[in-house]
């Protein structure tokens, strides 16, 4: 699975931006997705992670209620809403996918990443 984000951006605190993770070949449906972000100087972090038919999904503690994972198995594309931005949300954020079942959300869970996208948010 090849995977491509893109969306990011340079926001105000408060805003909103929508992230998305193209996939390329015909097994997209069968893994768990998830986004992780690495901010300057620190490690990389999950932010959310759904299942492969988008059942289940988890979430960090620091987004609940602010971010939303979606994704459209029929356009092998997996979605990262991020509303009531903050600037401790500044990051690169980095789209994954996942083989094991049920749905993880620790890093090595994931076999496949991205390139990453940039997501600045000004105070």
């Amino acid at each position: 699975v090849q995977l491509q984000a893109s969306g990011g951006g340079l926001v105000q605190a408060g805003g909103s931006l929508r992230l998305s993770c193209a996939a390329s070949g015909r097994t997209f449906a069968t893994y768990g997705m998830g986004w992780f972000r690495q901010a300057p100087g620190k490690e990389r972090e999950f932010v959310a992670a759904i299942s492969y038919l988008g059942g289940v999904s988890q979430y960090a503690d620091s987004v609940k209620g602010r971010f939303t994972i979606s994704r459209d198995n029929a356009k092998n594309v997996v979605f990262l809403q991020m509303n009531s931005l903050k600037p401790e949300d500044t990051a690169i954020y980095y789209c994954a996918a996942s083989p094991f079942r049920p749905l993880r959300t620790d890093h090595d869970a994931f076999d496949f990443w991205g390139q990453g996208t940039l997501v600045t948010v000004s105070s």
